[in-house]
C-alpha cells in the first residue's frame, strides 16, 4: 500500500512540476492522473497486464473516505455564508446556468456522436 501511495503522490509532484515549469491552465493533479493513466496505458500495452491490485487497493481505499475531503469546502462555506448570503442571487443564477449549459453540451455531443457512429456504420454496411 505504501507503494502505491507513493506513486499516487509522485504522479501529483510530477503533474504540479510540469504546470509550475510550462505555466500550464491546468491543475497539478489532473496532469498528474493523466500521467498515471498514460503510464498504465503504456504498462497494459506492453505487459498485457491491467492495474497492479496493490493500486486497486489503494485507489479503492482512498476513494471510499473521498466524502472526507469536502470537509474543508464545508468549513469555507460556513465560514464565509455572510458574503453567500450577499451574492446568493449571482451565485444560484451561475449555478443553475452553468448546470443547463452543461446539459446542453452533453446533449449536443452526444447527438454528433450518434450522427458519427450512423454514418460510420452505414459506410461499413455492404
Amino acid at each position: 500500500m505504501l507503494a502505491s501511495l507513493t506513486l499516487l503522490l509522485l504522479c501529483q509532484l510530477a503533474g504540479e512540476t510540469l504546470v509550475v515549469l510550462f505555466a500550464l491552465p491546468v491543475p497539478g493533479p489532473v496532469l498528474g492522473m493523466v500521467l498515471l493513466f498514460l503510464g498504465l496505458l503504456v504498462r497494459r500495452l506492453s505487459t498485457q497486464q491491467g492495474v497492479p491490485e496493490a493500486l486497486q487497493t489503494t485507489a479503492s481505499g482512498l476513494l471510499s473516505h473521498l466524502s472526507l475531503l469536502f470537509v474543508p469546502a464545508g468549513v469555507g462555506v460556513m465560514l464565509h455564508l455572510a458574503l453567500i448570503e450577499d451574492a446568493w442571487l449571482a451565485l444560484g443564477t451561475a449555478l443553475v446556468a452553468s448546470t443547463l449549459i452543461a446539459i446542453a453540451v452533453s446533449a449536443l455531443v452526444m447527438l454528433g456522436v450518434e450522427r458519427l457512429t450512423r454514418r460510420a456504420v452505414a459506410e461499413d454496411a455492404p
